[in-house]
């Protein structure tokens, strides 16, 4: 393609009509708003819905059909436009069509969430620690200080110390602080599945201690933390790439353009904001950070179409500066998307030993996965 060529502005065909194409990114700006709302609000509000909440089955299916879309929208969306702006006509064959960027830039980018994933866990792990010691340290002033003294080599007829509960979880009598230094040896396969059930009864008749918030069970620990990372990763990930395909229907001039993609971009944004939400709620974050979480995802999408509608008259995508900018970004939005649909949210729930000890449960999770995936496959038909 000539120099001449590659500088004219897309989109001048029958099909360009900036008037229709402007009321077009309004309404998209709108339902792309409204769905995203809508669907990372779902699983917030949920918590306090009983067929809602984020520890039901329907919540476990619904959230596999969200981290199926996000998948799809990795490996058919993002991946195959970054390939496409990369190695664009416009652009010099040395060295852009002679290494496949847009694969290695992905790959970089998954391993380079997989150290963010890590950093992060390390980091939440040590401070948890810390605030545990803290604790302690409180909880054994305080038990000196009301002449609470453990009697040492004191044990009752089962061989326990004074103090000390079933689970290794020590109590000071008279007190809301509790230290505990549970260590569950979780069974492998079917009697694994055996021990959850026959557990399930005694949590129950403990609920009244759960208003105290133990909050150190090693097995909760572990699961809030991943939680607290998964959720602000998966975030960083989607707000990344929401803003550039709300860039590329903003440069937009073409009705015929803008219109598949308004619904495809809701359809997305609604199960993403639905995945998001669902981190977000097992994260167990307060009010206000929730909601602001919640509000930067759902903006970003639209205030990336504001943004390319702002620049639409002066912005030429089939620029080389633009095709390279493009094409990184997408590259890197599909490694992120990728790894934290596969890793964090697809691995994390299919392997764990809910899903293993239900088999019903196997079942619609994987037909959501696969329809989730499938549907947002099919879009790329059309945008």
């Amino acid at each position: 393609m000539s120099i001449d060529s590659c500088s004219e502005l897309p989109d001048l065909d029958s099909c360009r009509n900036e008037k229709a194409a402007l009321i077009l990114k309004f309404v998209a700006m709108a339902s792309i708003l409204l769905a995203g709302i809508i669907g990372v609000a779902i699983p917030l509000i949920g918590k306090k819905r009983k067929f809602l909440r984020t520890d039901t089955n329907l919540f476990f299916a619904a959230k596999a059909f969200a981290a199926g879309v996000i998948l799809a929208t990795g490996f058919v969306h993002m991946l195959p436009d970054a390939t496409s702006a990369l190695t664009h006509t416009c652009l010099p064959k040395n060295p852009w069509s002679k290494f496949p960027f847009s694969g290695f830039i992905a790959m970089m980018a998954a391993l380079g969430t997989l150290l963010a994933d890590f950093l992060s866990t390390q980091y939440y792990e040590r401070k948890h620690e810390k605030q545990i010691q803290a604790v302690r340290v409180e909880s054994v002033d305080m038990a000196a200080e009301a002449g609470i003294v453990p009697v040492a080599g004191k044990e009752d007829h089962h061989g326990k110390v004074f103090g000390e509960e079933d689970g290794s979880g020590i109590h000071i009598v008279g007190m809301h602080a509790h230290v505990a230094q549970h260590r569950h040896s979780h069974a492998s396969g079917q009697e694994g599945c055996e021990g959850q059930a026959s557990n399930f009864s005694d949590v129950e008749s403990h609920s009244h201690m759960q208003s105290h918030s133990h909050g150190f069970d090693n097995d909760d620990d572990d699961n809030g933390i991943r939680h607290v990372v998964v959720s602000q990763v998966l975030e960083l990930g989607i707000i990344s790439h929401s803003i550039i395909i709300g860039l590329s229907l903003g440069v937009s001039q073409s009705p015929c353009t803008i219109r598949p993609l308004l619904g495809a971009l809701s359809f997305h944004q609604f199960f993403e904001g639905f995945a998001l939400g669902g981190c977000i709620s097992q994260a167990k974050f307060g009010s206000l950070h929730s909601i602001v979480m919640a509000c930067f995802f759902a903006i970003t999408a639209p205030v990336g179409v504001g943004i390319g509608t702002g620049i639409s008259k002066f912005y030429n995508p089939n620029s080389p500066r633009a095709l390279v900018i493009e094409g990184i970004l997408d590259s890197i939005s599909a490694g992120i998307l990728i790894y934290m649909a596969l890793v964090d949210l697809i691995a994390a729930d299919f392997l764990s030993k809910r899903m293993r000890c239900n088999g019903r449960l196997q079942v619609v999770s994987y037909i959501a996965l696969f329809l989730g995936a499938g549907l947002m496959a099919s879009l790329a038909a059309w945008a």
